[in-house]
């Protein structure tokens, strides 16, 4: 990153005024103990947010040359004696080496930045084997969860969030200040023991994506091995025409519409499934069971998923030209035509038909890529809740239509064409519309005025069964009773 944008401070002068309890933490000293390149993240960023800085180091002559000049490198016990808060910047296997530093840390706010290399690795987190070590100190942990890279470019390019905990307030409040300096978000996690699951947070991958990934292998697997036994099974047993050549690419770009189709329908059925729940119910404060709270939960990365198969989708569907066996049978179509002495080929119906299942494909992707761009953080921040709603209810049931529209064309009338029966399964594309049609025709149920306003008043706060009572005031203002009463 460019040295000038790295010295532009991210919290500047007039907010500091604006905010006046961060005032006393602008300009204090900040120790840091390691030199790794956590370390060097971390003092550059903290010098250039209006900190003086002292690293210790083990080896400072050799590490001088690796912090800003503006940083005063020294060793550990010196470091340690020019500040009450230091940031404790190595592993959890030298945690040790620093027990000769007891009588100097003595009192001071250690906050624990490291993690480990696997999940629950050990019994007690990092923090509290290290309060252990230091019981005259404070510990706090923090910082764990945000990387070197975006220490150095700042919030704006990763993640604002520093999770804290501690169990000392105060300790956790100049924590609070100094990462709010920075320009991050703290968050407040509670007490100490709140460490390990802190220190886990870094080493998942993608925790809200397994069940979602599985859900899209699955059905890959399912509409491919469908889609294998219908175009290169069949042709192969019946006909004796080898047509392995299109498992790579023509089997693969039939797939991927199925799976997106159907996922884009698995988005918008929980909530058909939650409104059908609350209306059977007459309440929305009874509980969903757990599984449709989860499937609600993962809407959003499953939508991800769908847009991905969808542009794959239309890059395999580019590419179909390209193939060679592609050019192959467009040569043999030319001969057999010019054998035939047909002059033209032209079909008036098929032309229309592809033109508009083109257009309707075009449309769909179009759609979902708005969908996907305004799930990501960045852009849906910058949206009000009623844009948000809008973009990802509306325009997202229009996109499930368009898709459906796009799937119709591309059948036709084959679905009514016993040719297109193998093995008397039907093509793979009328098993992708049960899911969809159902929901759109339930979005369509729930839209009838006597449901749609039954639906609004349960999700109002109105309950089947239960009547409040008011009481409206006379004329001449006492409480009247009986006839100006109402129930609601």
């Amino acid at each position: 990153m460019p040295r000038g944008d790295m010295a532009k401070p991210l919290l500047g002068r007039r907010n500091v005024e604006s905010n006046p309890d961060l005032a006393p933490a602008v300009g204090r000293t900040i120790g840091i103990l390691g030199s790794g390149d956590f370390a060097r993240s971390l003092a550059t960023r903290l010098m250039y947010s209006g900190f003086q800085v002292v690293v210790g180091s083990r080896n400072p002559k050799r590490c001088t040359g690796l912090f800003p000049s503006a940083a005063e490198v020294t060793g550990q016990a010196d470091a340690a004696k020019k500040t009450d808060v230091i940031f404790v910047a190595v592993f959890r296997e030298h945690y040790s080496t620093l027990c000769a530093l007891t009588d100097v840390l003595a009192g001071k706010i250690l906050v624990d930045v490291s993690n480990n290399t696997e999940i629950n690795h050990h019994k007690e987190s990092n923090a509290e084997y290290l309060a252990s070590l230091f019981p005259a100190c404070t510990v706090v942990k923090g910082f764990n969860v945000i990387s070197a890279w975006t220490l150095q470019s700042g919030p704006r390019d990763g993640n604002k969030q520093v999770l804290i905990c501690c169990d000392n307030q105060e300790a956790k409040r100049t924590v609070t200040e100094i990462a709010q300096v920075m320009g991050f978000t703290p968050v407040d996690m509670g007490s100490l023991s709140s460490a390990c699951e802190i220190e886990n947070i870094p080493l998942r991958l993608l925790p809200a994506w397994k069940i979602p990934v599985f859900l899209a292998l699955g059905l890959f697997l399912c509409f491919y091995t469908y889609n294998f036994i219908r175009q290169v099974l069949h042709p192969y047993i019946w006909e004796q025409k080898n047509k392995f050549y299109k498992i790579p690419v023509e089997v693969v770009n039939s797939t991927l519409p199925c799976v997106a189709y159907v996922m884009l329908s698995l988005v918008y059925l929980p909530g058909v499934l939650a409104a059908s729940f609350q209306l059977h119910y007459g309440t929305k404060y009874r509980r969903f069971p757990d599984w449709l709270d989860q499937w609600l939960q993962h809407r959003k990365q499953i939508g991800l998923l769908s847009f991905f198969c969808a542009a794959l989708h239309a890059v395999y569907s580019l590419c179909l030209p390209m193939r060679r066996s592609h050019r192959y049978q467009l040569i043999n179509a030319a001969v057999k035509q010019v054998m035939e002495k047909k002059t033209d080929a032209w079909i008036e119906e098929e032309v229309w038909r592809m033109e508009i299942y083109v257009s309707f494909g075009i449309m769909a992707l179009g759609l979902l890529s708005l969908l996907a761009i305004t799930s990501l953080p960045s852009i849906a921040n910058s949206l009000n809740w009623r844009e948000f709603s809008f973009i990802q209810s509306t325009l997202g049931f229009i996109a499930l239509v368009v898709s459906t529209l796009h799937t119709l064309t591309f059948g036709w009338t084959r679905a009514f064409d016993e040719n297109q029966y193998k093995f008397y399964l039907p093509p793979s594309y009328t098993l992708t519309l049960l899911v969809p049609c159902t929901v759109i025709l339930a979005k369509i149920f729930f839209h009838l005025p006597c449901i749609h306003q039954r639906l609004r008043r349960i999700r109002n706060g109105w309950e089947k069964g239960r009547y409040v009572k008011f009481t409206l005031p006379s004329a001449t203002g006492e409480y009247s009773s009986g006839e100006s009463s109402s129930n609601v």
